[in-house]
């Protein structure tokens, strides 16, 4: 019986987060899904400077502020760029219940939410540069693995 309340509470917890896509271009090309943990989570666009790729869509996050966690968002907004056929995630900002909005639910019994958005990218590969250290766009395959840059 613990067991399977166990079991039932970690789909309850997992599936406090709902998000919602919208496609920055409808019409434009559509990549094969990725697994969420090949998304990589890009916290700065300047890691994006030497690099070519396409922005996919906006994904809005939410989830109960009782429930969910910063981690838990995250592994959400991977898991729905991942479908989306998204290989990076730019700038998640997740929005977490101010202090008034938690007591007000305390005292009321209501739930606070914790939201978040984040750009869905599918990173083509890396720009060639030219000998005056210029950066030329070259599209490359979407099937071109993942690229991680590090800014110093």
């Amino acid at each position: 019986m613990r067991a399977l309340l166990a079991v039932v509470l970690a789909f309850a917890v997992a599936g406090c987060v709902q998000t919602k896509p919208t496609l920055i271009n409808p019409s434009a090309e559509r990549y094969e899904p990725v697994l969420p943990e090949n998304v990589w989570i890009v916290t700065a666009e300047e890691e994006l400077d030497t690099l070519n790729y396409v922005r996919i869509a906006i994904i809005e996050a939410t989830g109960s502020g009782e429930y969910t966690d910063q981690s838990g968002m995250l592994d959400a907004i991977r898991k729905k760029a991942g479908e989306l056929g998204a290989n990076a995630v730019l700038m998640p900002q997740i929005n977490e219940p101010g202090a008034g909005a938690k007591v007000a639910a305390a005292l009321f019994g209501t739930g606070t939410q914790r939201k978040g958005n984040a750009i869905a990218i599918r990173v083509l590969g890396p720009k060639r540069s030219t000998p005056d250290g210029a950066f030329l766009d070259v599209q490359q395959s979407h099937r071109t693995p993942i690229v991680r840059v590090t800014v110093e």
